[in-house]
């Protein structure tokens, strides 16, 4: 079975697409009779360990994404791979060259929706667009043999918007279990930020953009006051900060970033439209536990015994939930946070029900044991 994966997704910076695809890509080249390879944008046309890139313009401020505007030259490099399937991981142009050349090959198509489209269109460009978001989204996802959804409420989202029920799935993403591990803590953190060993240390990792919610987080620290100390990791993060809350601005790897989460004592996010939230599994693989909103795809990681929810968009529901973590007993909710990731979603776990959906779809091999969800 030879899989082709097609996405704008691909930067130079680690994002959760590119861990997802990285980690498959890894992972698959460990299984007998598949082979996989991946078409994305780049500066020119070359390929370089089954990374096959075609020439697009990049996007201005665009984080070093490449935005493809014809279809037709997509097409014919999917038509010359010749895979047994396809899979589309973003929603815009690629997508329907996937479309066009799985028809043409006579080969299944799989649709990933990673990301929101109506959320991240709606916050630019105001809810007018909703109404003609919500029938391209349909009219696109309607046409794959198959939709993929990272979490229960992204799949709801395009049930709801009229998606095929039968056609949409859970799979969820993975966390390198080894990696992000408890044994990664290292005090040096601390004396590098200058703690004393009783200021609570929190956490948040990901890119500073408006669906993180980073300015909640700044007020939270606020009400929290001296006792708390809270370490932004990540690009694009505020300059002016409050006295308890320092920054690692820019892009920071998976080694490093297992350190700092490992040298924690738990993870604060705020955000309430994630569509996966991978930064949460890899806190809690990393033995601390989690205080986050009840809403979006976070709400359904943080599951009891490993962290804390509270009213989403409220600094003083966020400071009091903080506040109640650490009253208790919070490293043995790290401990039961590490054993629900290992448990649930290792990239073994994830990956190995992927699998089932290419099996089902192109008959190479048994059918798939998991059902929809």
């Amino acid at each position: 079975m030879h899989l082709t994966d097609i996405t704008i997704f691909w930067t130079p910076s680690c994002g959760g697409v590119r861990t997802y695809l990285e980690a498959k890509r890894h992972w698959l080249a460990g299984r007998e009779g598949i082979r996989s390879s991946l078409l994305v944008p780049g500066a020119d046309e070359g390929v370089k360990f089954d990374v096959y890139t075609l020439p697009a313009p990049r996007l201005p401020f665009g984080r070093g994404y490449r935005f493809p505007l014809r279809r037709r030259p997509w097409v014919r490099r999917l038509l010359s791979l010749r895979p047994d399937i396809i899979e589309a991981g973003d929603p815009y142009v690629l997508p329907w060259a996937a479309l066009e050349a799985g028809h043409r090959l006579g080969v299944p198509v799989v649709g990933f929706y990673h990301s929101d489209l109506q959320r991240l269109v709606s916050t630019r460009a105001g809810h007018w667009s909703n109404r003609w978001l919500d029938r391209y989204i349909l009219r696109l996802y309607s046409r794959f043999d198959r939709v993929l959804a990272p979490s229960r409420v992204m799949a709801e989202k395009l049930r709801g918007l009229g998606v095929p029920g039968d056609r949409v799935h859970v799979q969820p993403l993975g966390v390198d279990a080894a990696l992000f591990h408890p044994d990664r803590r290292d005090q040096a953190l601390r004396r590098r930020l200058g703690l004393d060993h009783t200021v609570r240390l929190l956490v948040f990792a990901g890119r500073g953009s408006r669906e993180k919610r980073i300015p909640l987080l700044l007020r939270t620290m606020t009400e929290l006051g001296s006792g708390f100390h809270l370490h932004l990791v990540g690009s694009g993060m505020p300059r002016r900060l409050p006295d308890n809350v320092s920054r690692s601005n820019g892009f920071v790897d998976s080694r490093r970033l297992s350190r700092i989460l490992a040298s924690s004592d738990a993870l604060l996010h705020g955000g309430d439209s994630e569509t996966f939230g991978l930064v949460v599994l890899e806190a809690m693989a990393s033995g601390i536990p989690v205080v986050g909103v009840r809403a979006g795809a976070v709400a359904e990681l943080v599951v009891p015994g490993t962290g804390l929810l509270a009213e989403p968009n409220s600094a003083d529901s966020l400071a009091e939930t903080v506040r109640r973590l650490f009253a208790g007993n919070y490293t043995a909710m790290g401990q039961r946070a590490r054993k629900h990731v290992t448990d649930n979603y290792t990239w073994d776990r994830v990956l190995n029900r992927l699998l089932g959906h290419y099996r089902d779809l192109t008959g190479h091999g048994h059918s798939m044991e998991a059902g929809r969800e």
